[in-house]
């Protein structure tokens, strides 16, 4: 007999040599029904392979995030199989992930066609009904490399693993080299959807073949795949690269790949986010400074970026030497820290800074406003005491909830600890850790632990925003650094006259203002609140007569810092109206005779909502009180 310790801590015998799936059977049959794998000491392993030892074992199921990994990887085989049947064995197969939301598989093959998918779909389909067992083998790398002979890129991937064997998974006829683990078998996978074929190179280098790319998802019911396809279709609705383009705001150009264009009515939405930004901060005693661009190799060597992110710099040479455009503000604020002796009385010193920041990105990864190659960082560096690590980190925590708030974002906490790549000491890594933890702790609100997945310098809190149709983004962040003072030798004088060394916490809130900027385009649908919209009013004249009271009203509205046009065209009302309901102008006014007499004007919203006359003092007042509020 073995003991098998549950994660509520409970315990229970089982025969030696039980599986995965009869320990889930025997809590529940709901349970073995939902489960796609077991983690037993920690490592993930298939419902069907025998745990012949003692040990802690967690049934795997759709609900936990392996569970989402494991089920969609397994339908990406399922896919796979099914692609093989119809177009030949021939086919050269690329790399193969579970995403974010689904899966993908890459294909060295002739070009698809959306009518394809339909048809690999259809194939799906009845490999499931199959109940093919999937199974798991250990092979010998040249066993391997004779099944593969025909395949270049398979033939790569071996050459990879480490060791004399490799694993695969068998489905039917169809085998596949995978470390897995996999759900029991096809029948699992009943609910997917191809969603979409793109053009990948191979390992996301250019210089490489480009391979057919499809992308599907899977989900344990037709109810939640169609709950998936529809916010899918919603978020399609929202893609802030069609509102972008649609409402005049951003744009991209071949010439810059991943460096986007603001417009002017983008223009206006950065300079209110920017002005929102920094009211707040000044209110919570931040004071604003900026940092060159570009500086000297020997900086970068200093902070570490050098040897730790040097593939994501882009450099060049002034003067015979080497420098680097900046991935991050970080080392320029160290610099005027240095520029005078500070005192523990100053403490804590809290410096922001909107920096222009580049990162070089592969092409294939770029998305919009998502993921850029230059953006502005939201910076601030916060010099401290030890002792004021946990009141300066909530403070930080309660100022992120205040601007979050403020565009109905809610978000969760995520502390990431250390990474295997990293600078700085044991102790240091365990001291700023418990720094940010006890002031987690202390806000109240649960956080998720991501084991070694903190910045190269420290830990971090990350937040991750949850918009309106429940998508999660990853955006502030909060590190805690006791390793770039070491290496600026950054000091204070203390109470006992000694220097001593700051701790600095690293914090951004908007994160990247591009991305920012994009979520909420996504998040309003173009709707934006009165405060952030390029064009709050627009005045529409019912005939060419009434021009001149449009005017008027305009001249009045712009003086009091509403931003307001006035439609001249040759439209009809009605089209006038309409577009500007499709342009998402917050407030329409419509003047004709009755309005210029009474002096008044007729207000309907974007929404078609008509909100019948109102004079126009009255009106001016009520938009300033709402842009003044930021309602």
């Amino acid at each position: 007999m073995i003991t098998i310790t549950f994660p509520d801590k409970t315990k229970k015998e089982f025969k030696k040599g039980i599986t995965g799936l009869e320990i889930a059977i025997s809590i529940a049959e709901g349970l073995g029904r939902a489960a796609v794998a077991a983690k037993v000491n920690d490592e993930l392993i298939d419902l069907n392979k025998p745990i012949n030892k003692s040990s802690i074992v967690q049934i795997i199921t759709f609900k936990d995030k392996e569970g989402k990994e494991i089920f969609w990887h397994s339908a990406s085989h399922l896919m796979t199989q099914a692609v093989l049947r119809l177009k030949g064995k021939k086919i050269g197969l690329g790399v193969g992930f579970p995403i974010e939301n689904g899966f993908y598989q890459d294909y060295d093959m002739e070009a698809l066609h959306p009518d394809d998918l339909k048809k690999i779909e259809q194939e799906m389909k009845k490999i499931v009904k199959e109940r093919l067992e999937i199974k798991h083998k250990l092979v010998s790398k040249k066993e391997a490399l004779k099944f593969y002979k025909h395949d270049p890129y398979k033939t790569e991937m071996i050459h990879d693993v480490p060791g004399d064997s490799v694993s695969m998974y068998c489905q039917g006829e169809f085998e596949n080299l995978c470390k897995g683990p996999h759900v029991p078998n096809t029948s699992c996978l009943k609910s997917f959807k191809l969603t979409k074929i793109a053009g990948a190179y191979w390992r996301g280098d250019a210089k490489n073949k480009q391979l057919q790319r499809i992308y599907g998802v899977a989900y344990p019911d037709k109810k939640e795949l169609k709950q998936y396809l529809h916010l899918l279709e919603e978020a399609e609705k929202r893609d802030h690269r069609k509102i972008g383009k649609k409402l005049d705001l951003f744009s991209f150009h071949e010439e810059g790949p991943g460096f986007p264009f603001l417009h002017a009515k983008g223009m206006v939405i950065w300079n209110e986010l920017l002005g929102y930004w920094n009211e707040v901060h000044r209110k919570h005693g931040y004071q604003l400074i900026k940092t060159p661009v570009m500086l000297h190799r020997k900086l970068w060597e200093t902070s570490g970026h050098w040897e730790n992110y040097r593939e994501n710099m882009y450099t060049t040479h002034v003067d015979d030497q080497d420098y680097a455009i900046k991935p991050m503000n970080c080392p320029g604020g160290m610099l005027i820290y240095k520029e005078k002796v500070h005192s523990y009385k100053e403490f804590p010193i809290k410096a922001g800074e909107i920096g222009l920041v580049h990162r070089h990105e592969l092409s294939g990864v770029l998305a919009g406003l998502f993921r850029v190659r230059c953006f502005h960082q939201d910076d601030a560096h916060i010099f401290m005491t030890k002792e004021q690590i946990k009141d300066e980190v909530l403070n930080v925590i309660k100022l992120a909830e205040i601007i979050y708030k403020q565009f109905g974002l809610e978000f969760d906490l995520e502390l990431s600890t250390r990474p295997e790549k990293s600078i700085g000491t044991d102790e240091q890594w365990e001291s700023a850790t418990n720094g940010l933890k006890s002031a987690l702790d202390a806000y109240g609100k649960k956080y998720k632990i991501n084991e070694g997945d903190g910045a190269f310098y420290g830990p971090k809190i990350d937040y991750h925003l949850k918009d309106c149709l429940g998508r999660t983004w990853q955006c502030g962040t909060i590190q805690l650094d006791m390793s770039l003072p070491e290496r600026f030798d950054l000091t204070y004088d203390g109470k006992d006259g000694k220097k001593h060394r700051p701790v600095i916490i690293h914090r951004t809130i908007y994160g990247s203002m591009e991305r920012f900027f994009g979520i909420l385009v996504e998040h309003y649908a173009g709707k934006f609140p009165l405060w952030l919209s390029p064009v709050q009013v627009r005045i529409i004249p019912v005939a060419n007569t009434f021009n001149d009271y449009a005017e008027q009203l305009e001249k009045q509205m712009f003086d009091s810092g509403i931003r307001v046009e006035t439609d001249k065209t040759t439209e009809t009302l009605n089209k006038k109206i309409r577009n500007a309901q499709l342009e998402q102008i917050n407030f329409i006014l419509v003047v004709g005779g009755k309005e210029q007499e009474s002096n008044s004007v007729n207000v309907r919203t974007r929404d078609n909502k008509v909100h019948g006359t109102v004079k126009v003092d009255k009106f001016v007042a009520d938009v300033l009180k709402e842009i003044k509020e930021r309602a």
